[in-house]
């Protein structure tokens, strides 16, 4: 092998120890010799910033996100979008209050404030998906020496912050809804990536429990924003967004400041690995550049052109696409989704606003925001732990969440039929302890049924497809259909009916055949092209054990 020297000083290397034998044919020596190989560890085996624990990381992603629905919950809450001005008959008016009434808002309106941040949302979650494996907008922009996705998040989150003490200085309709779709942007990538990396970091047995605790996260960030919005109305609207703004500021600094963790599925920040593609788009994790990309590359340094590489980028985010889009299981997974979010996105927008009209609750904020939270953590956290304790599969999986939304829809359906506020407190408590119970399955089935390497664009188009579809239409489309019926009873009846539509959709996703994905590695080899000039991990790793 080769000689051995006392400590510290390193073994000398020995040809053939990490240097992979050329492979034959005319010129290939040359094309070898040029390359560093570097091994390439697995996300378990990469180096962890000092800081690390799993539970540190989850902790810190679950702040992080309650801020986020937060946001959610305050601006939704009577104190901080308010009501616009009444007028009786004797002509004697009332002062609006909040953003609806500082800004003259209808019903329709008022829900396109709500819904707009969305629209960023929808447009930036793909790209910071699709930038995970990117490696050249992203260098050529900021400087980094390598795309990293803990990075990514870090840029999201200073967006974000930005975005939303802008909100506190909004002076119009357009000012307002403007930033907030800057905060749909920041938040795009905190979206796609914070999963993934819960995913990687869990305990094996305790998987879905942990997406549980994340996900419960988003009730209980809205019910608590119920809350914060009701108290900050009494004083300025204004000043909610604001305090946000201070709360998120010191973790977008700590998403540049600490070593960024690495990411199941993508290579090790610094290294000169990247993925390389076999002719169907499937990614061969590690691979040497081949020289054909190496040659391109140095030709886009010395030209400054960057077309041969973006191309490369859009035909891979293409094909990442056609896998997802041809997955039965995801599709089917989405679709129920979607129509679970128009029903849950409208209830957590409208509803203190409907339980004030149909019960005059004189804390609707408080009472709504109360019934949330409790429900949320306490439904999240059981979803997870039944998904754990069934064996987290994808097919079980489907079979709670159709069972829970089942009877989830019929409380809610009920609680709405009830004129007393007893009952229906008691009744749609129960109905949303089974709604919340879907967070962790569902995001489960979004993260196993496709590889490692498409979890983030999974996550990021998940996103992208309930909100385009569900969120998004349903708060404008419910004050519309309130403006029409005037009646906020019979407007929440046919809003929960849309919940069996959900139950029914994920019903079918359990008889479909599933594969869990989640150690799947690439078997397909790259290009014959590709082969005499490219080194895969898995060669480096024989070749390591065989000198």
């Amino acid at each position: 092998m080769g000689e051995e020297h006392p400590l510290p000083s390193p073994p000398r290397p020995v040809e053939g120890h990490l240097t992979p034998k050329p492979p034959s044919g005319a010129g290939s020596v040359e094309k070898v010799k040029s390359m560093d190989v570097d091994p390439v560890p697995s996300p378990i085996s990469a180096p962890k910033p000092s800081w690390f624990t799993p539970i540190r990381l989850l902790v810190i992603f679950c702040v992080i996100n309650l801020i986020n629905y937060l946001d959610r919950g305050a601006i939704a809450s009577n104190g901080v979008n308010g009501s616009r001005k009444t007028c009786t008959k004797n002509g004697k008016c009332s002062p609006g209050t909040g953003i609806q009434g500082d800004f003259d808002l209808n019903n329709f309106t008022d829900g396109v404030v709500s819904s707009a941040f969305m629209v960023g949302l929808l447009v930036a979650s793909p790209m910071f998906a699709s930038l995970t494996k990117s490696e050249i907008i992203i260098v050529r922009v900021l400087e980094f020496c390598r795309v990293n996705p803990f990075r990514l998040i870090g840029v999201g989150l200073s967006v974000w912050t930005i975005a939303t003490a802008g909100c506190g200085f909004s002076k119009n309709f357009w000012s307002i809804a403007i930033f907030r779709m800057l905060v749909g942007v920041g938040e795009a990538s905190f979206i796609s990536l914070a999963a993934p990396f819960i995913d990687d970091n869990a305990p094996p047995a305790k998987k879905t429990f942990w997406l549980g605790a994340f996900y419960m996260c988003i009730p209980t960030g809205i019910a608590v924003g119920y809350v914060y919005g009701g108290l900050c109305g009494g004083y300025n609207w204004r000043l909610a967004f604001w305090v946000e703004a201070v709360l998120m500021l010191p973790f977008a600094i700590l998403g540049f400041v600490m070593k960024p963790l690495q990411l199941k599925g993508f290579s090790p920040v610094g290294s000169k690995t990247a993925l390389t593609y076999a002719e169907d788009g499937t990614e061969n994790q590690g691979g040497e550049l081949s020289s054909r990309e190496a040659v391109a590359d140095q030709n886009s340094k010395r030209f400054g052109s960057t077309d041969a590489r973006n191309e490369c980028i859009v035909i891979r985010f293409l094909k990442d696409m056609k896998i997802l889009l041809l997955d039965q299981v995801y599709i089917v997974n989405v679709l129920g989704y979607i129509a679970y979010n128009f029903v849950v996105g409208a209830y957590s927008y409208w509803g203190p606003k409907a339980g004030y009209n149909i019960y005059h609750m004189k804390n609707a904020d408080y009472t709504f925001g109360g019934i949330t939270v409790i429900c949320g953590i306490l439904g999240s956290l059981a979803g997870g732990f039944a998904l754990d304790y069934m064996t987290s599969t994808i097919s079980n999986a489907f079979k709670l969440l159709s069972m829970t939304t089942l009877f989830g829809a019929i409380f809610c359906l009920a609680a709405f039929c009830f004129k007393s506020l007893i009952a229906y407190v008691i009744i749609f408590s129960i109905g949303e302890l089974l709604i919340f119970a879907t967070q962790a399955p569902v995001n489960f089935v979004c993260l196993h049924c496709v590889t490692p390497s498409l979890r983030p664009l999974s996550m990021a188009m998940s996103t992208v497809c309930i909100h385009i579809f569900g969120d998004v239409p349903s708060s404008p489309l419910v004050g519309l259909l309130q403006d029409h019926l005037n009646n906020w009873r019979k407007t929440a009846l046919i809003l929960t009916s849309i919940l069996f539509v959900a139950a029914a959709i994920w019903f079918i996703g359990i008889f479909l055949h599933s594969v869990d994905r989640f150690n799947e590695e690439s078997k397909n080899p790259v290009t014959t092209t590709d082969k005499s000039n490219t080194i895969t991990s898995a060669e480096v790793k024989k070749k390591t054990e065989t000198a």
